[in-house]
């Protein structure tokens, strides 16, 4: 489905995080460090669609170097999932945007590492201007929406360590993991209008620490 990146699509993706109930903070969650990335949508580019935007971590990181990632880190002391997630675009891709410019959150996601991601969407309607931070971001990427809601973009698989299926996103070659597969595929989910949960696919081993 093409979503041309203007302002009727903004109402609809607004509309669809508004039918959207999150789970409420789990009993647990005091426990975890908070976080957010951002959903950032923009043009993609090629046929006026619309597109987010992901990237690739730069190699010399200390931790998850090299990964595909969302634009996002650890909410600062005092400091709520929006405006981490605001503050991460900025530092990461140069882009300065306003609480304005929020579309929605999803479901806060459990991290095997200790963190609770909190998913902010968010119109980035002067994409024109990224600027990657090459100290954080190696590339950043445009991915049509249309990319991930292809039949095939998703699959399960068991491991032997857990109960809980692994997400996978296929993407370009790659096989992107929870939890960044996992909040993409819950964003595709919302767009269909669906309240799927995502909270329960696991994350690879490698991804435990």
């Amino acid at each position: 489905m093409m979503r041309p990146f203007d302002d009727a699509t903004r109402r609809n993706i607004a509309a669809a995080c508004a039918a959207f109930t999150r789970l409420p903070v789990h009993d647990t969650a005091p426990a975890l460090k908070r976080a957010a990335v951002a959903v950032a949508l923009t043009a993609a580019g090629e046929g006026d669609d619309t597109a987010f935007l992901l990237t690739l971590r730069a190699s010399h990181l200390r931790a998850h170097r090299g990964q595909w990632a969302l634009p996002g880190g650890r909410c600062d002391a005092g400091e709520t999932p929006v405006e981490a997630a605001l503050r991460e675009l900025d530092e990461e891709l140069g882009l300065r945007l306003t609480g304005t410019d929020v579309l929605g959150t999803l479901d806060d996601y459990p991290t095997r590492s200790g963190y609770l991601i909190t998913p902010v969407v968010i119109w980035t309607a002067g994409s024109a201007a990224i600027r990657p931070n090459p100290e954080e971001v190696a590339s950043v990427h445009r991915i049509a929406l249309a990319t991930i809601e292809r039949e095939e973009a998703f699959d399960f698989v068991a491991i032997p360590e857990s109960a809980r299926r692994v997400i996978r996103f296929h993407h370009q070659m790659s096989l992107i993991h929870a939890p960044t597969a996992a909040l993409i595929y819950q964003f595709r989910e919302v767009l269909a209008g669906r309240q799927t949960r995502v909270a329960e696919l696991e994350q690879p081993v490698f991804a435990w620490k």
